[in-house]
């Protein structure tokens, strides 16, 4: 070692060393300076110059030999160090409570806590998650949990409410799902058990039991008319009849539309009241049965539009402006009956439709027979509580998918709050446990929702996203609601956003009826399976004020009768199990358990893979029939005179936008690994901005609360610009549409500074 050393030292000495100086030119700035010893400089060079010229090397072969030689014993002697103290390491005994001993247990045994779970679980494969959700809803446990929340009464803020919501909070504690509680006071109506509401008829006076919320109050007399279903097609019918709606009492039957959209309608056309009863021709039930409802055009408490009812809030009541201005009441089957027989007024056409299922009446159009409507509804304060459990995800926690239900109703509201609430526990029990037992991860959190007050318009849900508007749009994914997803069996109907029709049919590919052996999507028709199954979404629908008010991707659906559009007995004191049974055939349990499956199955892949099933290609000929029909329109008013110097050319030009921004978001699927967090996240982003961006920035929640550009009301909708006949709100509205379309557009490209060059 000593000759190798001296070998090595040598060999150094043997370089020549060189200095480096930073000298100051004249001009200021410093010099680098590379400096040999001053015997090396060559004759006539300045000393101080730079100078890169080594000394000459000292060759010596033996002991450059000695060198290696010397390096390679250093480097053998530490790796045979490094061996033994490793093999030394792992001798050593293993302590039980080491993460080693930890891993192995968890293998052996799926039941350990996901916490301790290998790395290797974290992506569990979805054929797996969809068998064990399957063998955890069964129709034994919705047996019990059906039973258990079958409640005779359950009125909004009335203690049987409070009593289940509580038992509902406690459900989720036992879970450990950190429950919490929203709580809210709103405005409900009532009838006045003083006075209650009357509709006089020549010497008939009736006292009807049902009623409808949110009616204005008074006392009116008029022409007693009949209007079908009140749509504005049967409108349009009566006046080509020459019959006077201005100052009439509007009878309409229920169905086709909302109680509020009827009155809305007659209120447009000048009638004073309106009285809605049940044909026989669509609710074939006992005709004295009371029909309730609501006749609020919106959803939430009326008297706090646009933000939260908390009890906090100090603004005076400020009414809504979708509150009826005139009285409405339901009047049983029985009282229509001995109206419409002393009617008067001409007959209808046979091609009209006006014709009900009473075959011993004419169903003439009236206006010449006398009614008195007289409604005494009073407004009471109710405290209200929205109930909430939380499933966290492990990647992405702040970004969640919401389950709801509705668990009040008029009268025991089976089918209306029962099903829906069970299934909302039964899915809480079955994830959790995937969770906690199987080694499911989420990527995404999974909240869990029972509402209040939603026979009054969704109130509950409303006031929660009212309370909530500048953070809940950002986070949530998508709504998924469970009210009256079984109202029969043999058919399948469904209301979503575009953004979830490809989840809806891939749910119904992977979705088997326990009842049958085929698939949802076999059963619905395969190929044409859009238009046996989607519905528009109407404002009645639990999920709309999600989808049209906060822009969130959002989805209801049934499980139904064929050639039926709605459960009959709904805001009937018979919705009960017994009907329920009849409609399903006696399988309520089976078609609860596929129903929850189907849910189910929606939800946990939104929470599960890393990119967001929503399809941003759906919204693509949506939008263009939508635009289609606004240049339809103004070339007809362009080429009739009325319209001038006003072209659509700017909103097809935004429809482009969005069909690049569309463009732009696949080929950034396509060239992005999924498997990167970072990147997912910044997609998934992306696609959570759509819905939200056909939000209308222009109007104000209060006024028009539902400001979604394709599924809102209001002036703001591409259908309103197709519709409107008033030529300067027109212009407004059409350059209003195309900057909320331009601006959804920009939203999709993600970076400001791409936007010149992808939109």
């Amino acid at each position: 070692m000593d000759r190798i050393r001296s070998a090595f030292s040598n060999v150094i000495k043997s370089e020549r060393y060189s200095r480096f100086t930073l000298q100051p030119a004249e001009d200021g700035e410093r010099q680098f300076e590379v400096k040999l010893d001053d015997a090396t400089e060559p004759p006539g060079q300045v000393p101080g110059s730079p100078s890169f010229r080594p000394a000459p090397l000292q060759q010596n072969n033996r002991k450059i030999c000695y060198l290696v030689l010397g390096v390679l014993l250093v480097f053998v002697t530490g790796y045979l160090v490094g061996f033994i103290s490793h093999r030394k390491h792992q001798d050593e005994p293993v302590n039980c409570s080491t993460d080693l001993e930890k891993d192995e247990k968890v293998e052996s045994n799926p039941t350990v806590s996901p916490a301790v779970a290998p790395a290797a679980q974290d992506q569990m494969d979805w054929k797996d998650v969809t068998q064990l959700l399957e063998q955890k809803l069964t129709s034994q446990a919705f047996d019990k949990t059906l039973r258990d929340f079958d409640l005779p009464r359950r009125l909004a803020g009335s203690g049987e409410d409070m009593s289940q919501a509580n038992r509902i909070f406690e459900e989720f504690k036992k879970l450990e799902m950190q429950p919490w509680t929203d709580i809210h006071h709103v405005q409900l109506q009532t009838p006045d058990s003083e006075r209650p509401n009357r509709v006089l008829f020549g010497s008939d006076v009736f006292k009807p039991e049902g009623y409808l919320a949110y009616s204005a109050p008074g006392k009116v007399e008029g022409k007693l008319v009949y209007g079908n279903y009140g749509r504005q097609e049967d409108l349009d019918v009566l006046q080509k009849k020459n019959v006077e709606l201005k100052g009439s009492v509007l009878l309409l039957r229920a169905g086709k539309i909302s109680f509020a959209e009827q009155v809305d309608n007659a209120a447009t056309k000048g009638a004073a009241a309106v009285l809605i009863y049940p044909d026989n021709e669509e609710y074939k039930f006992v005709a004295n049965t009371p029909l309730y409802g609501h006749v609020h055009l919106g959803s939430g408490d009326p008297y706090t539009p646009g933000f939260p009812s908390f009890n906090h809030t100090q603004f005076p009541p400020t009414p809504s402006s979708g509150l009826p201005k005139i009285p409405a009441q339901t009047i049983t089957a029985n009282m229509a009956t001995a109206l419409l027989k002393k009617i008067g007024g001409p007959e209808a056409d046979a091609s009209s439709g006006f014709k009900g299922g009473f075959s011993s009446l004419t169903y003439s159009l009236g206006g010449s027979e006398n009614v008195t409507v007289e409604v005494n509804n009073v407004l009471v304060n109710r405290e209200i509580h929205n109930v909430f459990g939380v499933i966290k995800g492990f990647t992405d926690p702040d970004r969640y998918v919401v389950l709801g239900a509705n668990r009040d109703a008029w009268d025991r509201g089976y089918a209306k709050a029962t099903v829906g609430t069970s299934v909302l526990m039964e899915l809480a029990r079955a994830v959790q446990e995937m969770v906690e037992k199987d080694g499911f991860k989420p990527r995404r959190s999974l909240v869990f929702a029972s509402w209040s007050a939603g026979e009054y318009g969704n109130v509950g849900a409303t006031e929660w996203l009212e309370g909530y508007i500048s953070s809940i749009d950002k986070n949530v994914l998508t709504y998924i609601s469970l009210d009256g997803v079984v109202m029969g069996q043999g058919s399948f109907v469904a209301s979503a956003s575009p953004l979830l029709h490809s989840l809806l049919e891939r749910t119904m590919k992977g979705v088997k009826s326990p009842v049958g052996s085929q698939t949802v999507y076999e059963m619905m028709g395969r190929s044409n399976w859009e238009a046996n199954v989607l519905r528009p979404m109407s404002m009645n629908d639990p999920a709309y004020p999600f989808l049209a008010f906060s822009g969130i991707p959002s989805v209801s659906f049934h499980f139904i009768t064929p050639n039926t559009e709605a459960y009959t007995y709904y805001g009937t004191n018979m919705d009960n199990v017994d009907h329920l049974n009849y409609a399903t055939n006696h399988k309520t349990s089976e078609i609860t358990v596929l129903a929850a499956r189907f849910a189910g199955q929606m939800a946990l892949r939104l929470i599960h893979d890393h990119l967001l099933s929503l399809d941003v290609n759906r919204y693509s000929p949506v939008l263009l029939k939508a635009v289609s029909q606004v240049y339809k329109r103004i070339g007809q008013l362009s080429r009739s005179g009325e319209l001038k110097e006003v072209s659509p050319i700017w909103l097809g030009r935004a429809r482009g936008s969005f069909q690049r921004g569309v463009d732009s978001i696949n080929k950034d699927i396509s060239n992005t690994e999924l498997d990167d967090k970072e990147a997912s996240r910044i997609l998934n982003d992306r696609i959570m901005r759509v819905e939200h961006g056909l939000l209308s920035p222009y109007v104000t929640p209060t006024e028009t609360p539902f400001r979604h550009i394709l599924f809102g009301r209001g002036s703001h909708t591409l259908a309103s610009v197709a519709q409107t006949t008033d030529m300067e709100q027109l212009r407004t509205q059409l350059a209003l549409a195309t900057w909320s379309l331009q601006g959804c557009a920009n939203a999709m490209v993600g970076n400001i500074w791409d936007i010149d060059d992808e939109i």
